[in-house]
């Protein structure tokens, strides 16, 4: 099993990226515009991309603590994956500790995907400390994959 993982520190409080990851409107904000469902535990979320889209179950969620999916629906090399955020105060920064596990070999796709998710927290950050981030289809484009 290998896993991708990201840190990042935004200057805002652990509760604001909390929403920001279990809110429609917050995960609209930063990762993509067409973001539907339920972001509380037990609840689904749908992303849709171009080309295509995933589907999380919200398998923990902690407030401004930790937020925990499950991959339901979405490229094969996704499912079953687990997506965590685990949040924590450092001087005056959130501390967004990412890790996207489980994959069951280091394939390609998973080095683009590292590369995306790197994209997205940058766009999270940039939601959460000034309002306004880059979720697709407005995020940088890296290859043909998106």
């Amino acid at each position: 099993m290998a896993d991708i993982a990201h840190r990042i520190g935004v200057t805002c409080t652990p509760e604001a990226v909390y929403r920001a990851l279990t809110t429609v409107d917050g995960l609209a904000g930063w990762w993509t515009r067409d973001t539907d469902g339920d972001g509380d535990a037990g609840g689904v979320l749908r992303f849709g991309f171009e080309p295509g889209a995933c589907a999380m179950k919200v398998l923990e969620t902690r407030p401004a603590a930790h937020v925990l999916w499950e991959t339901v629906e979405g490229p094969q090399e996704w499912m079953g994956t687990r997506i965590r955020f685990d949040l924590s105060k450092e001087g005056d920064y959130t501390i967004v500790l990412f890790r996207h596990e489980g994959w069951r070999e280091p394939v390609e796709f998973m080095a683009h995907c590292s590369t995306k998710w790197a994209i997205f927290l940058m766009s999270l950050k940039r939601m959460v400390e000034t309002g306004q981030g880059e979720p697709a289809p407005d995020d940088v484009r890296i290859s043909d994959w998106h």
